[in-house]
């Protein structure tokens, strides 16, 4: 199915009323709009510790520890003091100011810090209601009953109490629900498709950046050819195999002199001064190459130019990430690729090259998936895993000639152009896909489209 075969252009109902609640609008004429502590209670069940642990996550809603990742951390407390909670109830998150109210797939038991809302009515069908309190416009409204700042946030349910909520009648209220299972499960199915695409491409993307960088195709006539076998010998190290004659193997302590970013916090960061490469950042946005001319970067003051001269990058300089809550993540690094004074920040370790090479070919070198092995099987780590300066120094590089780098460079830049401009096509239909998938749950629910 593709994008266009969704239906963009629902009917309307024929008469709509003031529902006298800025989130809401106009509703259908026949709908009510009623405070929800008249449609939910706050529900507080306890003293059932032999019944199932629950989770409550914001992509899954609430389901068994058993389908979540690291299900084998027990919770904090004793589970006599832990809430009971039925399949069709709900559940106020610590985050549900960002993502809605979760919905509960199973009887059990979860933690005391969340808030359980029971329905106090039977003509409120969870279907419904699974899909209002996940929609943008309910969500809006949940940033009117948070308390608390920063990190402290939270929606108190006395507050949100008194919010009001529409209520179609209960046939309206089941092909609402009918109609959006359906819908969004066409939709989910086309980003499944794409993100299946980009996986694919990245997948090809990597093969060619690992046979160039291990010079299994090369140069020849002007051609990229697979290396002929009598220009190949062994490495020295089984893990990397053969490599073309000429190259070296060599660890990364000869080659880096490695020093650590700033000791800041978020606290620190600014909207304007000195751009700052933070590892957040490494991880999720500037992963390969960062350019602070047209990357969006936060910044530090100036005053750290004198107080941490060492913590400044220099064009052709590496930032690691030195923690990744997976080893996936482990050996995140970017490269500045830009002249512009910039620092590395909190949680980074700085890698400055001492002899003539080119950054741009070491920074495909770090992408390849064997290099990345590599990082892999010696960081140490159970939840959070940790890369030392230590570590990187122990790490293998593989290195042609100064010119071999910048003929590889070349190639690798006109392929990864053509897969990057492929994946960056399927990421902003998966996007539009979203938005679009939001806007019919949100339009859907508040009534500006007629399902049934």
């Amino acid at each position: 199915m593709e994008t266009t075969a969704i239906k963009t252009s629902f009917p309307k109902y024929p008469a709509f009323k003031d529902s006298g609640v800025e989130w809401l609008g106009e509703i259908p004429e026949g709908w009510k709009c009623i405070r929800m502590k008249r449609l939910y209670l706050d529900y507080s069940k306890k003293k059932h510790p032999d019944a199932e642990l629950l989770s409550v996550t914001q992509n899954q809603g609430v389901v068994p520890r058993s389908w979540v990742e690291n299900r084998m951390v027990m919770p904090s407390g004793a589970l006599e003091s832990f809430k009971f909670i039925n399949k069709g109830d709900f559940a106020i998150s610590l985050r549900s100011f960002e993502g809605g109210l979760e919905y509960c797939h199973h009887d059990g038991i979860i933690s005391p810090a969340y808030t359980v809302l029971k329905k106090k009515r039977s003509d409120l069908i969870e279907g419904f209601y699974k899909y209002l309190f996940k929609s943008y416009a309910f969500i809006s409204e949940l940033q009117t009953s948070v308390i608390g700042i920063r990190e402290g946030k939270n929606i108190s349910y006395p507050e949100l109490s008194y919010s009001y909520l529409p209520v179609p009648s209960p046939t309206e209220q089941t092909a609402i629900a009918a109609f959006l299972d359906d819908k969004t499960a066409k939709i989910d199915r086309v980003i499944a498709q794409k993100q299946q695409m980009i996986a694919l491409l990245k997948e090809r993307k990597q093969i060619i950046i690992q046979n160039a960088v291990t010079g299994k195709w090369s140069m020849v006539n002007g051609e990229w050819l697979m290396t002929p076998k009598d220009k190949m010998k062994h490495s020295g190290v089984e893990w990397i195999g053969e490599i073309p004659e000429g190259w070296e193997v060599k660890k990364l302590r000869f080659e880096f002199k490695f020093s650590k970013g700033l000791t800041i916090t978020k606290d620190n960061l600014r909207e304007e001064g000195i751009p700052c490469v933070n590892y957040g950042e490494v991880h999720s946005k500037f992963g390969f190459e960062v350019n602070p001319e047209k990357d969006e970067l936060k910044c530090v003051d100036d005053f750290y130019l004198e107080s941490d001269p060492n913590s400044i990058l220099k064009f052709g300089d590496f930032v690691f990430a030195d923690t990744s809550e997976d080893i996936e993540g482990s050996g995140n690094f970017t490269y500045l690729n830009a002249q512009i004074q910039t620092f590395a920040g909190y949680h980074t370790v700085i890698g400055r090259l001492k002899n003539q090479h080119n950054p741009r070919y070491v920074a495909y070198e770090f992408e390849s998936q064997l290099f990345r092995s590599q990082v892999q099987r010696k960081v140490k780590g159970v939840k959070v895993y940790s890369i030392s300066q230590g570590l990187l120094k122990s790490l293998l590089i593989w290195l042609p000639s100064f010119k071999e780098q910048n003929l590889i460079v070349s190639y690798l830049d006109r392929k990864s152009e053509k897969f990057n401009a492929a994946i960056s096509l399927q990421q902003t239909q998966i996007e539009k896909l979203k938005e679009y998938k939001a806007t019919l749950i949100d339009s859907a629910v508040t009534g500006k489209i007629k399902v049934g």
